[in-house]
């Protein structure tokens, strides 16, 4: 695990100052700078393109991470890379043309209730475009287990090129039209840098032969591209379908109360930058010993993180909701569910890698649809009857289905659970911690307030985990941090 946790604690490091740059923007820029109609505009276009990025990844990322130490001949290698840069191209030009004679038609779709979303229908083709080949690029730069530049690039450059946008807009030196094309243009100005960094740790040369596995590898991606694209959806349908129901406006105030709720979520994405390609070197050699390790430690240090950061969250959310314009506030029943769905992400460890990268993959992406299909049905039933808490229940009950399915099919196909006694430990202690700070109140400036809930909070917490000796992982990271002080 020390690679993991080296490279681990830089991702964590870079993911939480690119949340502290997108929570400046969500929770005061965009609040206080744009309208609220433009605000939810924002963020229907980002999540539409989310939407479309795996269908036109045609699952290559995640097939370059899982095939890529199969090769060890320097031909077969260069013919898989060469394969795995032009394959996207079989969906994304279709996809173009297609959107160019049926503009019109999905336009009028997408604006059905929101007319304002009409004119910016290829923003989000453009910004799909973008996204699917970064992370084409990454998964390039992953796989040879440099994952620290592209996270920077994921987490920090587009929320900081926006954070200079959104402070011209209050300058009145660029126009909230010119905000929305140069937020397509450094989607693909990161692509580019992205490329280039991908390139100079391996600099592809062109083979055009198939791979002899070829066939299989284009069945795991289309069927990769299932799986993608219904795990998106799990994450980003919601935002959607409430475009296609209620005043974009609401749109604005769900995306706050979900941000929120994404910090939970931050080392879990740190961790699975290189846990993934750790995983699939493991099961490629069959090592299921070190993979069950991998499992339980990754899902115990995640589920400390994970815990620790949604009792701070949802202890402190009142005084946070103080903060904003008043008509952001009132998320909290979104806030605890989303925060929920994303504690038991965590608690999953590297669940999704052995999934993807096991022989079994063909199952669950098939059930991963299934849930997607779910998920959409949830939300056209939940939406119109209880707006802004419907979308979080309907994203809770499908998330809840989808990972609860996964944990038995790992435990009835490998014989392993991410579980541990010590899983069991951190629950108690957040239980210990949680109720009496729950009594815990303040009567000073908002911010105040947090501070004096939060450090007594956080200093119980950490000493009980490093005291007892919950996880050799985290008294690792403390004991280095004490070593360098």
């Amino acid at each position: 695990m020390g690679i993991v946790f080296k490279q681990s604690l830089n991702n964590t490091l870079i993911t939480y100052i690119g949340f502290g740059i997108g929570a400046i923007n969500q929770l005061f820029l965009y609040t206080r700078f744009l309208e609220a109609e433009y605000f939810g505009l924002v963020t229907v276009i980002l999540s539409a393109s989310l939407i479309l990025m795996p269908i036109m990844t045609f699952g290559v990322q995640n097939t370059l991470v899982k095939y890529f130490s199969s090769f060890k001949e320097e031909g077969s290698l260069n013919a898989f890379l060469t394969l795995m840069l032009l394959l996207p191209l079989v969906i994304i030009i279709p996809l173009f043309g297609v959107s160019y004679f049926a503009y019109d038609t999905i336009g009028s779709l997408l604006s059905d209730k929101n007319p304002i979303v009409e004119d910016y229908v290829w923003y989000i083709f453009l910004i799909g475009f973008g996204l699917a080949y970064f992370e084409i690029f990454y998964a390039w730069a992953r796989v040879h287990l440099k994952s620290v530049f592209g996270n920077f690039m994921k987490e920090i450059f587009t929320r900081a090129g926006t954070m200079l946008l959104l402070v011209l807009i209050y300058l009145d030196v660029i126009t909230v039209d010119f905000f929305l094309k140069a937020m397509v243009g450094l989607q693909l100005l990161r692509v580019l840098i992205m490329k280039f960094y991908a390139y100079s740790i391996r600099m592809p040369k062109l083979n055009f032969q198939w791979p002899e596995n070829t066939r299989e590898i284009l069945n795991y991606s289309a069927l990769i591209v299932l799986g993608g694209s219904a795990a998106v959806v799990l994450l980003e349908i919601d935002k959607v379908m409430l475009n296609q129901f209620i005043a974009i406006e609401n749109v604005a105030y769900y995306a706050i109360a979900t941000y929120i709720a994404m910090v939970i979520i931050v080392p879990s994405r740190s961790m699975h930058q290189i846990t993934y390609p750790l995983t699939a070197e493991l099961i490629n050699k069959g090592d299921n010993t070190g993979l069950k390790t991998l499992y339980q430690k990754s899902s115990l240090t995640l589920f400390i993180a994970s815990g620790i950061l949604f009792l701070l969250i949802i202890l402190n959310l009142n005084e946070l909701y103080l903060l904003l314009p008043g008509e952001y506030r009132g998320g909290f029943i979104v806030v605890f569910i989303i925060g929920l769905i994303k504690v038991y992400d965590s608690l999953l460890g590297n669940n999704n890698a052995i999934l993807y990268n096991s022989k079994y993959y063909r199952a669950v992406l098939v059930l991963g649809v299934l849930l997607a299909v779910m998920t959409i049905l949830f939300n056209l039933w939940l939406i119109p009857e209880y707006g802004l808490e419907g979308a979080a229940i309907a994203s809770f009950m499908a998330f809840f289905i989808y990972n609860t399915i996964k944990l038995i099919y790992v435990k009835a196909k490998f014989g392993m659970l991410p579980f541990t006694i010590d899983t069991l430990k951190v629950l108690m202690l957040l239980l210990c911690i949680g109720i009496p700070f729950y009594f815990v109140d303040f009567s000073f400036h908002p911010i105040v307030n947090i501070i004096l809930k939060s450090i007594p909070m956080l200093l119980i917490f950490v000493f009980v985990v490093y005291r007892f000796k919950i996880s050799e992982d985290v008294n690792g990271v403390i004991d280095s941090f004490l070593k360098a002080k």
